[in-house]
């Protein structure tokens, strides 16, 4: 039985790329999946694991690809699809897995011949950790998709971008690139910023190791991520973040004056708008 993909094209095999490949072999989703990177050594890696088949250093290498998926980091996208984008057959359907969307979606409007057949996705998934090493089969069960909505996207295209996220497990939710921006500029790009910036207003205060409990590491956990992976999100999604790190400043600012006055009351309805906002968004 021939599988829904039969020859799948996988740029950059780190934590994401692996894990989709151990995906789709695991799940019976596609033939034989090629992997495509600069260093040899992380191919070699994913190779080994099982994640790949075969691998490649030049790009030229996904001619043959039924569908592709860019899963470098997000500020190398644009210029993987440019130079993808000559070398691929007309039916080829391209999606990629970067945390941010507006300008990489832009970009392929702009440049991808309509109806295009290059679809944005951002499998909502991931972990502190990074490599091939680290990768695994099941990263994207009960994982959320965010799939570009919009015009100008060859329908057969899209469905195939849902079928392939679907079919490893995860939930796929259409969303407007720039909406997408400014929420997971909120939920997910800030919050590392916050992270980022309470461990180390932590560690520069004295050895705080004995001292740190539960509460210390849920908050930090994310800034363990990769600093570059990070820089690469925050500088893509720059005006959206900016906004939100305003936003924050705005609610800090309220806090220090409440506490400040010695405004019990305030304080109070401080915590609890906290507690009833966050039922609200995982609808608890």
């Amino acid at each position: 039985m021939t599988p829904p993909f039969p020859n799948v094209a996988i740029v950059g095999v780190g934590l994401l790329g692996a894990s989709l490949g151990l995906a789709l072999k695991a799940r019976g989703l596609a033939g034989q999946v090629m992997g495509i990177g600069r260093r040899e050594s992380s191919l070699a890696v994913a190779l080994d694991r099982g994640a790949i088949d075969q691998y490649a250093t030049d790009l030229a290498a996904a001619v043959a690809a039924d569908l592709v998926v860019v899963a470098t980091p997000a500020a190398k996208v644009i210029d993987q699809l440019d130079a993808l984008r000559p070398r691929l057959r007309p039916d080829t359907v391209v999606t990629d897995v970067a945390s941010t969307k507006a300008a990489i979606c832009a970009h392929a409007r702009k440049t991808w011949t309509a109806p295009r057949r290059f679809v944005g996705s951002h499998p909502m998934a991931g972990s502190e950790k990074f490599g091939p090493e680290h990768g695994d089969a099941k990263l994207y069960e009960d994982s959320v998709c965010l799939m570009e909505a919009g015009p100008g996207v060859a329908p057969e295209a899209r469905a195939q971008v849902r079928a392939l996220w679907s079919g490893v497990g995860a939930r796929v939710v259409d969303i407007e690139p720039r909406v997408h921006d400014a929420l997971l500029a909120r939920t997910s790009h800030l919050p590392h910023v916050l992270a980022a910036a309470i461990a180390t207003l932590s560690a520069r205060s004295g050895n705080v190791r004995d001292v740190v409990g539960n509460g210390f590491r849920d908050t930090t956990r994310i800034a363990a991520g990769r600093p570059e992976v990070w820089r690469d999100i925050s500088l893509t999604n720059r005006e959206a973040l900016l906004d939100a790190v305003e936003e924050m400043q705005l609610y800090l600012k309220t806090f220090h004056e409440a506490l400040a006055r010695n405004d019990g009351e305030a304080l109070e309805q401080f915590f609890e708008d906290g507690r009833a906002a966050r039922e609200e968004a995982l609808g608890e």
